[in-house]
């Protein structure tokens, strides 16, 4: 099930709010039971089959888990639970790939097509932490196999994140309290997300798509080149910014805080800069679970730069069995390298403000052009296609005037887009006054009649991190 559907936005989720806040059945247990049957209806909604994975996931886990805590043989259960969800990934994910490139070395090695569980990067890697943070004696293990169920399987972030650590929610699970306030917040914040969506990130697509899907064609030069380029930048954030802005939205109304997955990237003066900013909870992960691991920053310069290879290569697969994502990983690994050991340690910043403003602003020119043309390389499929579609951007051929891509309100689209990427809000100083409260209900009811329209009027449009 999609958020931006009218399944889910007038039957499910209504459905799911008049059950959990009815005035009769109050007790916590109602309560997370009613969460956790309503999460694995949501799945089981388009992974009729696949829920059974995701249960046999959650129940392996549980167990594992309880093994780790036992005290006996801990490092071989732990073994143990690594390998049942890294391989769990790789047979559904990577398995088909792998055979693949296989077969062309060798026809007698099958080829084999296993469908993707939507989401299962996502679940598995919540399993992961949670049974990594037990052994790490992080978090008390999980008695209650339901209480992790509900953990694992929480509908608002199950399918396309953020990564949601158990010591985040850990006391929420069974201590939570829905207030008043959570459940306004919360529902702005959810709305902000599904107007993302529906009103900027669907129609970036259009654009992008159109682009993209005219290379070889005489349309194809310089121009659209760059206008499609600018599009898919500008509907991936929206598109998976807004995603978690609706999950993040949808746990606070049920009474949980998950941690933030975006923090304005396309505002960010370096590529480092930039993953701090970008799918938060998918970097601090890699971050603690695999580059601290491996020694971090604190080794032999060589073994740095392996650590770091580690965790960009390991980025790059996440996203898809695809050599284009092994590829947008390597690509800004050595992007880092660059800044980690050339750029950014003879960069020195001018005592005169208005140089210090000038280099800033190179430094975000630089790091858009990097992230954009990381876009490509992410959302092409060849190399071939790769190195056609960037060597045409930089050929600077055809006009912006009187352009096809940029008729039909593509460059309000585009204008919003670029405008929304930037924190705004901020410049808003009294944000407490009776009038912006007024304003702001006003913008965001507005937002959810423009969003409905559109969800009735449209069809399928799942979302970009569906696949990863």
């Amino acid at each position: 099930m999609v958020f931006s559907t009218y399944i889910f936005l007038f039957i499910f989720l209504p459905l799911v709010l008049v059950l959990y806040f009815n005035p009769f059945l109050k007790g916590r247990k109602f309560k997370n039971t009613l969460l956790l049957i309503s999460s694995l209806l949501f799945y089981a909604w388009g992974e009729t089959y696949f829920v059974f994975i995701m249960i046999l996931s959650i129940i392996m886990n549980y167990v594992l888990a309880r093994l780790i805590d036992s005290g006996s043989k801990r490092r071989f259960f732990l073994t143990l639970a690594v390998l049942w969800n890294i391989g769990l990934i790789f047979v559904f994910k990577y398995l088909s790939f792998v055979l693949e490139n296989l077969h062309m070395i060798s026809t007698k090695i099958p080829l084999v097509t296993i469908a993707l569980p939507i989401g299962i990067s996502f679940f598995t890697f919540q399993s992961l932490t949670y049974v990594i943070d037990v052994y790490k004696k992080e978090v008390p293990v999980q008695k209650n196999i339901f209480d992790l169920a509900l953990y694992i399987a929480l509908f608002p972030q199950l399918i396309a994140g953020p990564i949601v650590r158990y010591s985040t929610v850990q006391n929420e699970i069974s201590n939570r309290t829905e207030t008043r306030d959570d459940f306004t917040q919360g529902s702005f914040r959810f709305i902000l997300g599904l107007a993302k969506k529906c009103l900027v990130a669907n129609y970036a697509a259009q654009i992008a798509d159109s682009v993209f899907n005219s290379m070889g064609t005489a349309d194809f030069n310089g121009a659209n080149a760059w206008i499609g380029a600018i599009a898919y930048t500008i509907q991936i954030y929206f598109d998976f910014s807004g995603y978690s802005d609706m999950a993040i939205g949808l746990g606070r109304i049920f009474g949980f805080h998950f941690e933030e997955n975006f923090n304005y990237p396309y505002i960010s003066k370096s590529i480092t800069e930039f993953w701090r900013r970008w799918h938060i909870s998918l970097s601090s992960f890699f971050r603690d679970y695999v580059y601290i691991p491996l020694g971090g920053s604190r080794v032999s310069p060589h073994r740095h730069i392996l650590n770091l290879a580690a965790v960009w290569v390991l980025t790059g697969i996440w996203h898809g069995a695809a050599w284009n994502f092994i590829l947008w990983g390597i690509y800004y690994l050595v992007l880092q390298l660059m800044e980690k050991f050339i750029f950014m340690k003879f960069l020195k910043f001018s005592e005169s403000k208005a140089t210090r403003l000038l280099q800033k602003t190179a430094l975000h020119a630089y790091s858009l052009l990097f992230i954009i043309i990381g876009w490509i390389i992410f959302r092409c499929t060849s190399l071939a296609d790769i190195v056609t579609y960037i060597k045409t951007m930089f050929s600077f051929s055809g006009s912006i005037i009187n352009n096809f891509y940029m008729r039909n309100g593509a460059p309000f689209i585009l204008a919003i887009g670029v405008l929304g990427s930037m924190p705004l809000a901020k410049l808003i100083k009294n944000k407490e006054s009776t009038w912006y409260g007024i304003a702001r209900s006003v913008w965001i009811l507005l937002m959810f009649i423009l969003s409905a329209l559109t969800v009735i009027k449209g069809g399928n449009n799942p979302f970009i991190y569906f696949n990863f």
